[in-house]
């Protein structure tokens, strides 16, 4: 982006200019300076995207399948041309390593528009009964606020179904990542996506967020952030009884039964909770294992930590990258300090930048030992490469732990019996739980127990958040 492009706001199929804007500095996290600036969009500029989305939604809503179809494989092809761009805009806009950006956010991100171009396809929006038809219909206005951890990926998680469902959308992203959804928005320029169907506001969640969850014209809310985000979402939403779709917090389990493979799953573990500099809703980030077990755990994860490659993220062999902005690495030096003076047994990592480098909102791989349910560690998301190992007595004692927090949204699992395992994945209280780190599935429904949200995303769970069931009696 440069100087003139950033100050704009997409609405009605056209950029337009906001020179006269409030400013918001997109700071690049390793070299901690300004790379550009955005514009703050306005309640009114809200207004404008909701009255576009809600004139286009008419035409769109009755767009066939085959057309819908035909626009979200232009998307995927512009997409996959881009690739390159979009990973090297999340470098600088958040930090991730590029290699983690090309291996991991771009991919995945594509793969949501190439899940739903598979779900439409198969959909079935009219179903005959006995005496009556359900006819699945767009439910509208889509507003659609993302986060600036996986950006890309949080976008197209919500849009693409939105698109195949029929529905027009308004998109907030996240104002510390906007760089990503600069160039997506010009993909769906590019695409021919019809003069508002997808219209994008840049801007605060307090200002933009609040007047989109606020809007009478909006008929449903989709929003992956922080759970004190989706509460504000909600309260606002809730005026005009529109849907409410949230993707919230987490504090996964990862629970090695007796019989797990403790000298590859351990490792496997540790970069699985700090992968993406650990700034994943979903991370598993307490570790839970048999008490007998506890010093080869902690030797096994320390040794994993010190594999990790940190340092510039430009760089290809770098692993880990900075903390994506200066306010979520004050909070992971914070809870590291918490977790030494609450007794958290410290085995590696700490306090402050590592060794060697000076600048940058670098974090140390941090893991803990010894850790207890009730300490802040083990109760709050903290974002970051901090692991809890946490000691248990018996295979009861484990569950109880994993359930003992107030999200649900994933959990890892780790055991030699299959039998045992789905048995014990039975009673964990989360939204996914994966069993001997299989493969990222992007048909597997996504979302979240308890605090960590409702609704779910990914495949045809994804797709059917954004429709409206209808009855034809006597059809």
């Amino acid at each position: 982006m440069t100087h003139d492009d950033d100050m704009r706001v997409y609405i009605a199929g056209q950029w337009h200019a906001r020179n006269d804007a409030a400013r918001i500095a997109v700071i690049d996290p390793y070299s901690e300076s300004a790379v550009c600036h955005i514009a703050a969009g306005t309640s009114a500029d809200v207004d404008l995207a909701v009255a576009a989305a809600r004139q286009a939604f008419d035409r769109f809503s009755r767009s066939s399948v085959a057309d819908r179809l035909a626009l979200l494989r232009r998307i995927l092809a512009l997409l996959e041309q881009r690739a390159e761009a979009f990973a090297q805009a999340m470098v600088t806009e958040m930090g991730v390593a590029i290699g983690f950006a090309r291996a991991s956010q771009v991919p995945f991100a594509l793969e949501h528009v190439r899940v739903q171009i598979d779900t439409l396809e198969r959909f079935a929006f009219l179903t005959p009964q006995q005496g009556y038809a359900t006819v699945k219909e767009p439910i509208g206005v889509c507003g659609l606020i993302t986060p600036w951890n996986w950006p890309l990926y949080q976008i197209t998680v919500k849009v693409a179904p939105a698109l195949a469902a029929g529905c027009t959308v308004v998109l907030k992203p996240s104002e510390l990542s906007p760089l990503s959804a600069a160039l997506f928005a010009q993909v769906m320029h590019d695409a021919g996506t019809p003069a508002g169907v997808f219209n994008m506001v840049g801007g605060t969640g307090e200002v933009v967020g609040a007047a989109m969850a606020a809007h009478p014209d909006i008929d449903m809310i989709s929003i992956t952030g922080s759970t004190r985000a989706g509460v504000l979402v909600a309260k606002a939403a809730a005026v005009t009884i529109k849907r409410v779709v949230q993707e919230l917090g987490g504090k996964s389990p990862n629970l090695f039964l007796d019989d797990a493979d403790f000298e590859t799953g351990v490792a496997k573990g540790v970069l699985a909770g700090m992968r993406n500099a650990g700034q994943s809703c979903s991370a598993p980030t307490r570790m839970l294992v048999p008490q007998a077990r506890l010093a080869e755990v902690e030797q096994l994860a320390a040794a994993a930590a010190a594999s990790i490659v940190v340092g510039n993220p430009h760089d290809e062999h770098t692993i880990m990258g900075p903390i994506a902005n200066g306010a979520q690495y004050a909070r992971v030096q914070a809870m590291i300090a918490r977790g030494i003076a609450e007794g958290a047994r410290l085995v590696c990592g700490g306090p402050g930048l590592p060794d060697g480098i000076e600048h940058g909102y670098f974090a140390r791989p941090t893991i803990f030992s010894n850790v207890t349910p009730e300490m802040t560690i083990a109760r709050e998301e903290i974002f970051g490469p901090v692991l809890a190992i946490m000691p248990y007595r018996d295979e009861d004692h484990a569950i109880e732990i994993a359930n003992s927090t107030v999200y649900g949204l994933g959990a890892h699992l780790q055991s030699a019996d299959q039998d045992r395992a789905r048995r014990v994945a039975g009673r964990i209280r989360s939204g996914q739980v994966h069993i001997n780190y299989p493969a990222w599935n992007g048909n597997a429904p996504f979302g979240g127990y308890k605090q960590s949200g409702n609704g779910r995303e990914y495949g045809a769970f994804g797709l059917e958040e954004f429709l409206e069931t209808k009855a034809i009696v006597g059809y």
